[in-house]
């Protein structure tokens, strides 16, 4: 059996708001290239090469320069996991700390798409998240990790609030996923899958805003561990981290974000 791979990405500090070498853990069978680095801006962005997990391989294709999917980071390592696996997914992105990006420049640069980041914290703490989440999500494919999803909650009238089942630092948990739902990140996904979890806080299942949202995954308790906008299906989110080697689908849940993305756009070249 594959043995999980550990390595450190290190960034001249004009690609990145601070010096920081976050540590990418990535899952067994994970393939992986160069990553280039743009000097003209404070981003990352990776060319499309070969991606799997656990032997499981995802078809990339090589695409052409396109726009980026904006990442907006919430000062957490775990965002360059997940950049690792849109890059090895064939996607380009750049990434901006909370507090370095307006969302109306983020609007100008006209992205694919948008990741929310895990981060410490509450929603009321993510910079821009929060407003992006509710000026940009309805016109641009969003996805929301951990933190991500909270703002996705409160953003919508939702309550986030301290667990009740405490806090868990890297558990492994099953999830459960709403199989009636189509064009979730869950797409062809075993059901329950196994899930790492890094949080002390959730979104309220009491107060949950079920007019504007629908929960897409839970816990064997009932915690909330994915959601989506109902009218807006393309802003979704997940409590847990796909990018952790403790996910077992991490990969496949990042590729069927990016095929939301493909999908969408090919439905708006059609009109």
């Amino acid at each position: 059996m594959a043995s999980s791979l550990s390595f450190t990405l290190s960034f001249p500090n004009r690609t990145l708001a601070g010096p920081r070498s976050p540590k990418c853990d990535l899952a067994p069978g994970f393939g992986h290239g160069g990553l280039a680095i743009r000097s003209d801006r404070r981003s990352l962005v990776r060319g499309a090469a070969a991606a799997g997990v656990g032997g499981v391989r995802v078809p990339v294709v090589e695409r052409k320069e396109e726009r980026p999917i904006v990442v907006v980071d919430n000062y957490d390592s775990f965002t360059y996991n997940l950049c690792q696996y849109m890059g090895a997914l064939g996607a380009s992105f750049e990434v901006y700390r909370n507090d370095e990006i307006t969302v109306e420049e983020m609007r100008r640069k006209n992205p694919r798409g948008i990741l929310i980041s895990p981060g410490p914290g509450a929603p009321k703490d993510s910079g821009i998240s929060l407003q992006t989440v509710l000026e940009l999500g309805p016109y641009i494919p969003l996805f929301g990790v951990c933190m991500g999803l909270q703002c996705i909650g409160e953003a919508f009238g939702g309550k986030v609030v301290r667990s009740p089942s405490g806090v868990v630092h890297g558990k492994s948990s099953p999830v459960y996923y709403d199989e009636k739902l189509t064009d979730t990140v869950f797409n062809g996904l075993p059901n329950p899958f196994t899930a790492a979890r890094y949080h002390s806080l959730v979104v309220e299942k009491d107060s949950f805003p079920g007019d504007m949202l629908e929960i897409t995954a839970w816990t064997e308790d009932g915690l909330i561990m994915g959601a989506r906008h109902k009218k807006y299906k393309h802003i979704q989110g997940v409590q847990f981290h796909p990018e952790s080697v403790i996910t077992s689908e991490g990969l496949m849940m990042v590729h069927n974000f990016i095929k939301q993305i493909e999908s969408l756009e090919a439905s708006k070249s059609c009109h």
